[in-house]
């Protein structure tokens, strides 16, 4: 009988041990950062990532895969700036990393979320009546960004798939795009484009088209106006400094 409840607390006690096992930093620091730039960067070598002046808001966002107009939470989250260097375990999948990520975010600043579903206005990415303009490469190598900002904006990728596309135009527009293109395979591309009032541009800036004439010009894709279903990451409790390191 005594073996037989030993055996039934030990079965019952896998859940929990399971449902607590959270992925986690090996080692990690987290200081605050008071510089006047506003400039941040990410660096990721074998087994660590180095983030510096990063706002807690980016870092909600980096943790939970979400754009920054999916995250409702205090304002000052966007004041406040950290560098993390966190060691990863060996064998870290890079599924994990964003979870390792939300749980040092959990044990420091005490963060606390709910999700909701909310249909919001955004876009869908779909072919432009002229057809899709862009033959696929080889995938090999890994997919490559690089932007710049200014008055005119460029934008150059690497073996990129639409999907990743629609990803990169929600930041561009802080707002949703999902592709509905239907489009397999990557792609290189590059395009220029102005947010300016065309009545107002300057010479630079004058013969540079709007972001949603660039991808249709270059890609052959159309942004289309939709209430789009949108996962938004609700802050119910986060501290604004980080527990002792």
């Amino acid at each position: 009988m005594a073996m037989k409840c030993l055996l039934l607390i030990a079965f019952m006690a896998i859940p929990v041990l399971a449902q607590n096992a959270r992925p986690a930093f090996e080692a990690a620091s987290v200081k605050p950062n008071n510089s006047p730039t506003g400039n941040s960067q990410t660096h990721g070598s074998k087994g660590q990532v180095l983030m510096s002046n990063q706002t807690l808001q980016r870092l909600i966002e980096r943790a939970y895969g979400v754009q920054s107009f999916q995250v409702v939470g205090p304002g000052w989250m966007s004041d406040v700036r950290f560098d993390i260097a966190a060691k990863y375990p060996e064998d870290t999948k890079p599924s994990d990393r964003p979870l390792m990520l939300r749980t040092l975010l959990e044990d420091r600043f005490r963060l606390a979320v709910h999700k909701e579903m909310k249909d919001l206005p955004g876009y869908e990415l779909v072919v432009a009546r002229g057809g899709f303009k862009l033959k696929p490469v080889d995938p090999a190598g890994g997919s490559d960004t690089n932007g710049s900002g200014g008055v005119v904006r460029t934008l150059t990728v690497k073996r990129t798939s639409m999907a990743s596309l629609a990803d990169l135009l929600s930041r561009y527009l802080n707002q949703m795009v999902v592709d509905k293109t239907g489009i397999e395979g990557v792609y290189d591309f590059e395009f220029k484009w102005t947010n300016t009032d065309q009545s107002t541009a300057g010479k630079e800036e004058e013969t540079v088209p709007s972001l949603f004439t660039a991808v249709e010009e270059v890609i052959g894709v159309h942004l289309k106006p939709q209430k789009v279903p949108t996962e938004i990451v609700v802050v119910e409790h986060v501290e604004r400094a980080p527990a002792d390191n």
